[in-house]
């Protein structure tokens, strides 16, 4: 979902209570996601300016591709049901740390720490949570950097500190996250123990190519520069 967008029509709220809610708070709750897709649309702008700084240096672009997205009202429904809190305008927005999610993918692992902490060097970039599985891949091999950030948001002359998530990811670990999902979740599967072995194998060897492309990019650099 593009950032510049707001929710979905109330129409495509699938759960009552949500739809009843929204009736009732619809003007705070989508002034709350203007919050939220301000927040994203910053956010994008400075991932941006940053894969232009690192290309000075890298002499490449380091980012791929940014996606970015607002969560919908059955899924904020259904987080907060998960975290067994009632539905209210304060329980989303303090505790829905992901209505607002933006995901980059980068061309090598080295790449996402260099646009981490060009982000968080930002004054009015608050890191609330960490989650590494680059280093500590998930049992069923999923691999990514996820980042809980606060940012300043101004709109009519009121600043709010938003929440976001901020995933960041190598081609490798996205296309894996992917098809994953496609595979892991089809109907019927005769041995989902076989199938979950192979997608962690093809986990381990994302992560293999990996870090023999980022060694040839860093050849070829030695290379280049040789030459000059």
């Amino acid at each position: 979902m593009n950032a510049a967008q707001d929710t979905r029509p109330l129409t495509e709220t699938q759960d009552e209570e949500m739809r009843a809610f929204i009736t009732e708070h619809e003007k705070q709750y989508y002034g709350m996601m203007s919050y939220y897709a301000c927040a994203l649309m910053q956010l994008e702008t400075r991932i941006r300016d940053l894969d232009i700084s690192l290309a000075e240096r890298l002499d490449r672009r380091p980012v791929e591709s940014i996606r970015s997205r607002l969560k919908t009202a059955d899924s904020i429904m259904a987080k907060l049901r998960r975290k067994g809190m009632p539905l209210s305008l304060e329980n989303i927005w303090e505790h829905i740390r992901d209505a607002a999610g933006i995901r980059v993918v980068c061309s090598y692992a080295g790449d996402i720490r260099a646009l981490e902490e060009g982000l968080l060097a930002g004054e009015d970039m608050k890191l609330l949570e960490r989650k590494d599985y680059i280093r500590e891949p998930k049992e069923n091999g999923y691999r990514s950097l996820h980042l809980i950030v606060e940012t300043p948001v101004a709109l009519s002359d009121t600043v709010k500190n938003v929440k976001a998530e901020i995933q960041l990811r190598t081609i490798s670990m996205d296309w894996w996250a992917s098809l994953e999902h496609k595979i892991r979740y089809k109907k019927d599967i005769a041995d989902p123990e076989a199938i979950e072995r192979e997608l962690l194998l093809c986990a381990e060897i994302g992560a293999e190519l990996d870090s023999r492309m980022e060694a040839l990019q860093e050849i070829a650099l030695v290379n280049s520069q040789i030459k000059e």
